[in-house]
């Protein structure tokens, strides 16, 4: 099992294994073959409602992360991929937020960490 890494997408910190941006909208200002991306995972980002909502509100980040885990649990063919790409090594999950503690891509690294902690458990 590989290690998951986020990083943002404008290129200013690594990148290891396979690398999806994981944004239901694609980084402004970024070119798409700057990005050299194992794919778009744009299903498995918060829905336009939660994303307007949440705001990148850190106060309302407790309450998102709650939303979005509920969201991620019924895509589960829309997060099969990423998983697949964890067991076999290194992934990267690219976001496009200024915050760094508080964005999407911090909740999708610990949904999929919970999930093949629970596999590799069975």
């Amino acid at each position: 099992m590989g290690d998951i890494i986020i990083s943002r997408a404008y290129g200013t910190e690594p990148t290891e294994g396979a690398v999806f941006l994981v944004d239901g909208i694609w980084p402004r200002g970024v070119r798409k073959e700057d990005l050299k991306l194992a794919g778009w995972a744009r299903d498995v980002a918060p829905s336009p409602e939660l994303r307007l909502w949440f705001g990148h509100r850190p106060e309302r980040f407790d309450e998102f992360r709650l939303r979005y885990r509920r969201e991620l649990d019924g895509k589960p063919d829309a997060v099969r991929p990423l998983l697949e790409a964890a067991r076999q090594g290194p992934v990267t999950l690219l976001y496009g937020a200024k915050d760094t503690e508080h964005n999407n891509a911090v909740v999708l690294r610990e949904f999929l960490r919970d999930r093949l902690t629970a596999t590799a458990r069975r």
